[in-house]
C-alpha cells in the first residue's frame, strides 16, 4: 500500500447555514470516506476551499480529521507564501497528521528556483512526509521535471507528488528517474489510468468522494493486469468526472451537492464559489442514478 493510500479524496470542508466551519460534520465526511473506498484523505486543498480558511480553521479541521480516522491524512499547508507555509507546516506537523501537501507557489510566479527554495523550506520545517503538489493550470507556474527530481533526490522527507500537470510524458520521467521510495499518484480525475500506465501508484481525486468503490476496483484490475478491465471501471466513470468540475459550477460546488445528495451535511460553499446553481443538485441526483445503473451492468 502506498503511504498516503492507494485512493484519497481531496477532501470538502463543511460548513453550517451561516458559512462557519462544521468539525463534526468533517469528522463525520472524513469517516464516510473511510468507509466508502478511501484510505488516504488530504484536508485544506483547493477541493476544502483553503484558501476561504482561516490558520485557526485549518488548525481545527487537520486536528480533527487526524482524530476522527484511522487512513493517513494529509495537510495542505503550503500557499504562495513561504514563510507562512512553515509556520503552518510546523503547526500541522504537532497534530497527528501523516504528511504534508507542499503547493507550488501560485498567483507570484516564481522562477525554479524560487519553487525549489519555497519547497525546501517546507520540508525542513518538519519530520513529516511531503507530496509535491503540481498543478500549473491553478498555480501559473510548474514544476519543471528537473526541479522535482533534484528536490526527490536531495530532500530525505520529499516523497511525493501528487501530478496534475496533465503531461503523461513528464510523469513517466519522474517515476523512471526518481529514487526508489518516491510514489506519483494522480492528482487528476481522468487521466488516472493513463498515468497508471507510467507507474503512478494511486489517486488524489475529487469524484472519489462517491466513487471510491469504483477507484478501488479499477487499481484491483489494473495491479493484477486486467487493463481492459480497468478501462471498463473508467469508463464507468467519465460521467463522474465531466461533473466534478466546471465553468458554470467550478469543484468543489458538484461533490458538496452530491455529498449533500447522500446525506451528508457538507453546506454550501463560501464566497467566491459560493451557493450551488438550481441545477447542480439535481444534475448530482442524474449521475449517481448513472453510475449506481453502470454498477449493476
Amino acid at each position: 500500500m502506498p503511504r498516503f493510500g492507494q485512493v484519497a479524496s481531496a477532501m470538502v470542508t463543511p460548513f453550517d447555514a451561516e458559512g462557519r466551519l462544521d468539525l463534526d460534520a468533517a469528522r463525520d465526511v472524513a469517516r464516510w470516506l473511510e468507509a466508502n473506498g478511501n484510505d488516504g484523505l488530504v484536508v485544506a486543498g483547493t477541493t476544502g476551499e483553503a484558501p476561504t480558511l482561516t490558520d485557526d480553521e485549518k488548525l481545527g479541521l487537520w486536528a480533527a480529521v487526524a482524530e476522527a480516522v484511522t487512513i493517513p491524512v494529509v495537510a495542505g499547508a503550503g500557499s504562495n507564501d513561504t514563510a507562512h507555509s512553515v509556520h503552518l507546516t510546523r503547526e500541522a506537523s504537532k497534530l497527528g497528521v501523516a504528511g504534508i501537501l507542499a503547493l507550488c507557489p501560485y498567483y507570484n510566479r516564481p522562477s525554479q528556483a524560487g519553487i525549489e527554495g519555497h519547497l525546501r523550506a517546507m520540508a525542513a520545517a518538519t519530520d513529516l512526509p511531503l507530496m509535491i503538489y503540481d498543478i500549473p493550470i491553478r498555480t501559473g507556474r510548474k514544476v519543471a521535471t528537473a526541479t522535482l527530481l533534484r528536490l526527490a533526490r536531495d530532500v530525505p522527507n520529499i516523497l511525493a507528488l501528487k501530478d496534475a500537470a496533465g503531461n503523461p510524458g513528464e510523469t513517466a520521467r519522474v517515476v523512471a528517474e526518481a529514487p526508489s521510495g518516491f510514489e506519483v499518484y494522480s492528482g487528476d480525475d481522468g487521466l488516472t489510468l493513463p498515468l497508471l500506465a507510467v507507474g503512478a501508484v494511486g489517486v488524489v481525486g475529487v469524484a472519489t468522494h462517491w466513487t471510491g468503490p469504483d477507484h478501488q476496483e479499477l487499481l484491483a484490475l489494473w495491479a493484477k493486469g486486467d487493463v481492459e478491465g480497468a478501462r471498463r471501471v473508467n469508463a464507468r466513470l467519465l460521467e463522474s468526472f465531466a461533473f466534478e468540475t466546471g465553468d458554470e459550477a467550478p469543484n468543489p460546488i458538484p461533490t458538496k451537492a452530491v455529498l449533500r445528495v447522500l446525506g451528508l451535511a457538507v453546506g454550501q460553499c463560501r464566497l467566491p464559489m459560493g451557493d450551488a446553481p438550481d441545477w447542480v443538485e439535481p444534475r448530482a441526483r442524474e449521475v449517481l442514478a448513472a453510475l449506481e445503473e453502470a454498477r449493476a451492468a
